[in-house]
């Protein structure tokens, strides 16, 4: 992992805090020159520490109602059927985020649906097909309180 000093770290504090502010503004708060500022941003793109810039979008205001954690149990581990279920598993739109985790299941998929119709759907035609699967436990979030929360960053080194 690269060395991340006060301005990277402040940099990426602009960034959580609004993705869409200009270079110019970010320099501004930072208190750098613009160009110094833009390159590294540029560094931290390139170092993988920025992967993207999205938009928050409210789920239940397109039309996306139902929020499911997925647990996913797989039978006969091995690296090959790892392999093959992460790859199913980020191959599914409705899967926003995904983990392998430790406990009882093997996998945590964050899924959004717009009901539970659309949900049995899902269920029933693609995670239980996926490659390996012996169990699945569906635990449905009753209310949405945070979503979108920003990464608490280490002070520079």
């Amino acid at each position: 992992m690269p060395s991340l000093d006060k301005f990277d770290i402040a940099i990426l504090r602009c960034l959580q805090e609004d993705a869409r502010a200009t270079n110019v503004e970010i320099a501004e708060k930072v208190n750098l020159s613009p160009s110094p500022c833009l390159r590294r941003i540029r560094n931290l793109e390139k170092a993988g520490i920025l992967r993207g810039y999205r938009a928050d979008i409210d789920r239940k205001e397109v039309g996306l109602g139902l929020t499911v954690f997925v647990e996913i149990k797989v039978g006969q581990h091995s690296q090959e059927n790892a392999r093959l279920q992460q790859e199913a598993l980020l191959a599914i739109p409705e899967v926003v985020s995904c983990f392998l985790i430790s406990g009882n299941a093997d996998f945590l998929a964050e899924v959004v649906v717009e009901d539970l119709s659309a949900y049995e759907r899902l269920l029933t035609e693609t995670l239980l097909a996926l490659p390996g699967v012996t169990d699945i436990r569906s635990n449905f979030a009753i209310r949405t309180m945070k979503t979108s929360g920003v990464l608490k960053l280490p002070e520079a080194k």
